[in-house]
């Protein structure tokens, strides 16, 4: 009924009005939430004194937080590493976060500071922090200990597992009964006498 002209127009006009919802919403999409530091805990660590940042405050195991690090007078020609040793671990034992020790790394949604972004504490006691940050004033290595982290916030996790699994309990009992009593055995053999 439309003539070829009026479909043309009508493809360029849904064509141009998913390009504007594009373009408009694409600054939107692109913003990102800043990092929030509601708790702050000081370390030395050799010549450098480092201000360890927490978006959370206090820690739970299993909840998502962002952590910064800010030595004084900024992160330019400094590196370091970072090993995070879980309770009842040793040392550099390979427990917790980065094992052995892991670059420090600038925080994606906060440049001017080293840090880690959405990051979780796996259980519930004392972590320790050790730092390595080498500069111009030499390397040195401190260690924040004494972290208390609190057990995960919510109901335990084999009842919040039980709830979950309820759904998909009731779609396979609802599946079942239909099928148990329309078998495709059954039927095919009701067609063959």
């Amino acid at each position: 009924m439309y003539s070829r002209t009026h479909r043309i127009r009508a493809l360029f006009l849904a064509l141009g009005t998913i390009a504007a919802t594009l373009f408009v919403s694409a600054p939107a999409a692109q913003a990102y939430e800043p990092v929030d530091i509601v708790h702050t805990e000081k370390v030395k660590v050799g010549p450098y004194n480092l201000t360890v940042g927490f978006s959370k405050w206090p820690l739970r195991a299993e909840q998502s937080l962002d952590f910064t690090f800010a030595p004084d007078g900024g992160i330019t020609g400094k590196s370091g590493t970072l090993t995070m040793t879980a309770p009842g671990q040793k040392a550099g034992g390979g427990g917790g976060f980065g094992g052995m020790g892991s670059q420090l790394a600038r925080h994606p949604r906060k440049l001017s500071v080293w840090g880690l972004d959405v990051q979780s504490l796996s259980t519930e006691g004392k972590w320790s922090f050790t730092f390595t940050i080498s500069g111009s004033q030499g390397q040195g290595t401190g260690t924040l200990s004494g972290i208390t982290v609190l057990a995960q916030p919510g109901p335990p996790k084999a009842l919040s597992w039980s709830v979950c699994a309820l759904p998909v309990v009731g779609l396979i009992a609802f599946l079942t009964v239909p099928w148990r009593r329309h078998r495709p055995a059954r039927s095919l053999a009701a067609l063959s006498y």
